[in-house]
């Protein structure tokens, strides 16, 4: 399923495809991120993997008005709880910060957990991105202690944060106006 529609700024959000994924690590290596994060070792290879290569997986892309990519989120099963979609991957480039992209973004992910059965939505902060929790507890993520199973743990145990979705928090999608 492919589908893009707009929001009020402009932005267009849609499923990522295979043909994606170049641009989805530039956002990723874009966004700023501290030279010690894993992410300076993500592969396209690492990416097809990660959001193609099980059920349920998969990510989104946002979109300028000139079609340039400029935030990211991928999204996939977590390898302990079957009824855990795991979030990751969220970036924004610089020039799309405070237009709600990443806010966005994560919703989008939440839709497709409500969408597809899961109850929860889980996460890993960085020990090197700490500055990003307050945002993922603005938007109702809350610590939990448990293990990220998707942790490189390269730069120790991250902060790993979650969120009760429901059926009701499925959003239905626009299709974009040609």
């Amino acid at each position: 399923m492919t589908w893009t529609f707009h929001d009020p700024d402009g932005y267009a959000y849609r499923r990522v495809t295979p043909a994606d994924l170049p641009a989805f690590l530039a956002v990723m290596q874009g966004a700023g991120m501290d030279p010690r994060s894993a992410w300076h070792q993500t592969t396209i290879s690492d990416l097809e993997q990660s959001l193609f290569g099980a059920p349920h997986s998969g990510g989104f892309l946002a979109l300028s008005s000139g079609g340039e990519a400029v935030g990211c989120v991928g999204f996939r099963p977590d390898l302990t709880d079957p009824r855990t979609l795991t979030l990751n991957k969220l970036a924004t480039l610089p020039e799309a910060r405070g237009h709600g992209v990443a806010r966005h973004l994560v919703g989008e992910v939440e839709g497709v957990a409500a969408r597809e059965g899961f109850r929860r939505v889980l996460l890993a902060v960085s020990q090197v991105n700490l500055s990003v929790q307050p945002f993922y507890e603005g938007l109702g993520y809350r610590p939990v202690d448990e293990t990220y199973a998707f942790s490189s743990g390269k730069n120790g145990r991250p902060v790993v944060l979650a969120k009760a979705v429901t059926p009701a928090a499925a959003r239905p999608h626009k299709e974009a106006q040609p």
